[in-house]
């Protein structure tokens, strides 16, 4: 029992937090060189081939990259590197993926943790109001997550993520010859490429409003949970 009537409890156990932070590594790290990679070649196309003449949607204009050296990794024209930079990382986080996901099915995290109960989903409309309103919960109703955030992990962890990974895996060659089947299931590498990069701005947006309601729920003792896991629950349901 802490001052205050406050109290904590251990919300996050030590192979979450690691996940996290792997995670969220790798996903920097391939964010800022994936932005590399794409400047070499700033359209993204639909179907097999990239018709240069037609791109689904065009970022670059003549010599200026889409987007500035400052957020890209090397912080200079460098497709080559980009590419070391961003497999690198993709397999690590492919292999951290894949053992989280492992572990929160063996040990029953999705089912007691991430799987909302009916009648969570039927206070769904209650919860999304109550986020847009930053309003979020207090006392021991914050020791779980709320129903819309059990559907966003979920949504991120065995949806974005996933597709993401397979988008990602198809637009290499030499994966595409064993795998092919990824090639048709996407309709083309370059149908691929589009959604790879749409999914990666998806997680960004994801990220940003997580961050957001970090701050607005109490960013010390949101940090303090992720980072020892434990996390202080206040009287009177106030955290």
């Amino acid at each position: 029992m802490l001052r205050g009537g406050r109290r904590a409890v251990y919300r996050h156990p030590l192979a979450v937090r690691v996940w996290h932070w792997i995670n969220a590594l790798c996903l920097l790290v391939l964010l800022v060189s994936g932005l590399q990679i794409f400047n070499a070649h700033p359209a993204l196309y639909w179907g097999k081939a990239s018709t240069f003449g037609k791109p689904w949607l065009a970022l670059g204009t003549g010599d200026a990259p889409a987007f500035p050296p400052w957020i890209t990794l090397p912080p200079w024209q460098d497709l080559a590197g980009g590419r070391h930079w961003h497999f690198f990382f993709a397999w690590i986080f492919a292999v951290n993926g894949g053992l989280y996901v492992l572990y929160a099915i063996a040990g029953r995290r999705v089912r007691r943790v991430l799987l909302p109960t009916r009648a969570e989903l039927a206070s769904l409309g209650r919860s999304l109001a109550d986020h847009l309103r930053l309003r979020f919960p207090r006392g021991e109703a914050a020791r779980e997550y709320n129903p819309l955030q059990k559907l966003a992990y979920l949504a991120v962890i065995f949806g974005l993520l996933p597709l993401m990974l397979a988008s990602g895996l198809t637009m290499s060659p030499g994966l595409d010859a064993r795998f092919h089947f990824l090639t048709v299931l996407f309709g083309g590498r370059q149908s691929a490429r589009t959604v790879h990069f749409l999914t990666a701005w998806t997680i960004v947006a994801f990220f940003l409003i997580h961050m957001l309601a970090v701050l607005a729920a109490g960013p010390l003792n949101e940090m303090r949970a992720i980072i020892t896991g434990w996390f202080v629950i206040g009287r009177k349901g106030e955290t």
